[in-house]
């Protein structure tokens, strides 16, 4: 057998405190059948004020270690949108909390599609013996980039963190993660975007009261495109792998929202049912939306050992991309 990383754990975790769509509704316009029936969602989770990222990448990556049986990883990715600090970066202090000692240690900035890049990046690491283990993480506390007053974003989004641990096994054996299709298109960079806060208007005493930090979406246009582009993906990763698409036992999309994975499964003309769905419960949770919904899908006997598991995902960049796995046999953390 060719040499692969292999998932050999998981682990998720969520912030305590739940917001309801009638919660929301008593401090904006909107209601929750406005809310359910445009996005699916019934609450989502939010940090308390003072919990940071890393915060929930230390929760999540701790359980993610456990599942696999393992207290030590040579590398540390963490994909996120919303680290501690715009420098440095978040990942070297979660490792810290971790335990990990210096294990090498960066973030991926991909937004919705972070934590597949950063499960690519991570398994490249491991076939290529780099790194004997790597700890992929996705978190986000998307809750402190969104605009207050805006009812579209703050109905969506949710925060929470979820991640694997991936070490070298054989291509063959479940878990192996392969045949994964990545891309972007930055001419749509400004569809999903912050406008402020960056080089390109960093925020200065003299610009405040003109800046943008809040986090800023283009709905109509940012739906097709993520529409087209994972079900096209998620297309490839499966012929790649040699599967058709009855064989795809369950499809973990970025949880966007439900209208955008019932057209993605309508599109690859795979019934919905098979959709993996937790957006209902936490919401939009951006880079750790895919690894949550796992989680969740193995707890509920959604997903189950054997099955033949397409991952995809869209976000801003644009960026979008899939993998294909069988799952293996484990608990999460």
């Amino acid at each position: 057998m060719s040499p692969a990383a292999v998932v050999r754990g998981i682990g998720a975790w969520v912030p305590p405190r739940v917001v309801t769509n009638e919660e929301l509704a008593a401090e904006l316009d909107t209601s929750d059948e406005w809310i359910r029936s445009r996005t699916g969602i019934a609450r989502r989770h939010i940090a308390d004020p003072g919990t940071a990222t890393s915060d929930l990448a230390v929760e999540a990556g701790g359980r993610a270690l456990k599942s696999a049986s393992v207290d030590a990883a040579d590398c540390v990715i963490v994909a996120t949108t919303t680290p501690d600090r715009i420098c440095p970066a978040t990942a070297p202090l979660v490792a810290s909390r971790l335990g990990l000692g210096t294990a090498a240690a960066f973030d991926v900035g991909a937004v919705c599609t972070g934590f597949l890049y950063a499960l690519a990046a991570g398994a490249g690491l491991v076939t290529a013996g780099t790194a004997r283990s790597v700890l992929v993480l996705g978190a986000d506390t998307f809750s402190s980039i969104l605009d207050p007053r805006d009812r579209s974003t703050r109905a969506v989004f949710g925060d929470g963190a979820g991640g694997v641990v991936l070490s070298a096994g054989d291509a063959g054996e479940p878990g192996a993660l392969g045949h994964f299709d990545l891309a972007s298109d930055g001419t749509g960079s400004g569809l999903i975007t912050v406008p402020s806060g960056g080089s390109r208007d960093p925020i200065r005493a003299a610009s405040v009261g003109r800046a943008d930090p809040y986090f800023r979406m283009e709905g109509k246009a940012v739906f097709r495109n993520a529409v087209e582009r994972m079900a096209a993906s998620s297309l490839r990763v499966a012929k790649d792998r040699g599967w058709s698409v009855a064989g795809i036992d369950l499809l973990v999309a970025h949880q966007a929202n439900l209208r955008i994975m019932h057209a993605v499964a309508d599109q690859m003309r795979l019934p919905r049912e098979r959709c993996a769905v937790n957006v209902d419960r936490v919401g939009n949770t951006a880079a750790a939306s895919i690894p949550l919904a796992l989680v969740d899908a193995v707890e509920d006997g959604t997903l189950l050992p054997g099955h033949q598991v397409v991952l995809t995902a869209f976000g801003g960049g644009l960026t979008w991309g899939s993998c294909a796995l069988r799952w293996p046999d484990l608990v999460p953390g």
